[in-house]
């Protein structure tokens, strides 16, 4: 191969990111906010403030404190589903302000914590996961919901109606269609809360292979640290609104 033709094309990469500086900075960053400040409207006071924050890709982050230190908020400001009213905020390299955020968001998986299903919830196991690849423009979706459905050991429930499961396995099924996406960055809110004590063992073992096969940086919420903290690269403690506390291994 002519060794003259290789600088034309570093010439064209350097020209192609220059184009799309959005997909040079995803290759580095997950999320970083910068004193960051949210509140709800009609409230008096910031419901999380002062957040300096920044996680690269293919990094396992946990998030901890008390009831109504501002963790949830936080996992919404990163997803830009909540908007700072002081400092920025950006989900990979994109301004959450930005109307590019919407193309952000399709690369990340978002699990909330109020995930259960009424028992008169008809969809199947197998169509909740289905609904997650929906804007996937994949022709193996069939084999992601295997593939996703095997790894949350619930091949038996695929074709079972949500409404029908227990509150642990309704929580694995949306795992499993975060999990599905192949998501750039997964957001998860209380993942722990439904499962046994050796599911979620066995769940965040999952997690932190996910995080170092696929580069994927997943961030918890959880009040039970137990089965995640020795596993998290880094860990964050929250109180008030702020963070006290961060610990990275």
């Amino acid at each position: 191969m002519d060794r003259r033709s290789r600088p034309k094309r570093h010439e064209e990469s350097r020209e192609n990111s220059r184009r799309n500086p959005t997909t040079r900075t995803i290759r580095r960053e997950a999320i970083r906010l910068e004193d960051v400040w949210v509140a709800y409207a009609g409230s008096g006071k910031p419901a999380i403030r002062e957040i300096n924050l920044f996680f690269p890709l293919g990094k396992l982050v946990l998030i901890t404190g008390p009831n109504g230190a501002g963790k949830t908020t936080l996992l919404e400001t990163c997803l830009g589903l909540l908007k700072p009213y002081r400092g920025k905020a950006f989900l990979l390299g994109v301004d959450t302000k930005s109307r590019k955020i919407l193309e952000a968001r399709r690369k990340c998986s978002y699990v909330p914590q109020d995930f259960m299903k009424p028992p008169y919830e008809s969809y199947t196991a197998r169509q909740a996961i289905e609904l997650g690849l929906v804007l996937e423009n994949t022709p193996d979706k069939n084999t992601r919901v295997e593939w996703a459905a095997k790894l949350l050991g619930i091949e038996d429930l695929l074709d079972r109606p949500l409404g029908t499961l227990s509150g642990g396995q309704q929580q694995r099924v949306y795992l499993a269609r975060a999990l599905a996406r192949k998501p750039l960055v997964m957001l998860l809110d209380e993942p722990f809360s439904s499962l046994d004590r050796e599911t979620r063992k066995t769940v965040a073992e999952i997690l932190r292979n996910y995080v170092d096969r696929e580069n994927t940086t997943v961030i918890i919420v959880s009040h039970d640290t137990a089965p995640i903290i020795e596993l998290a690269d880094t860990t964050i403690w929250m109180n008030e609104g702020k963070v006290v506390k961060v610990e990275a291994k």
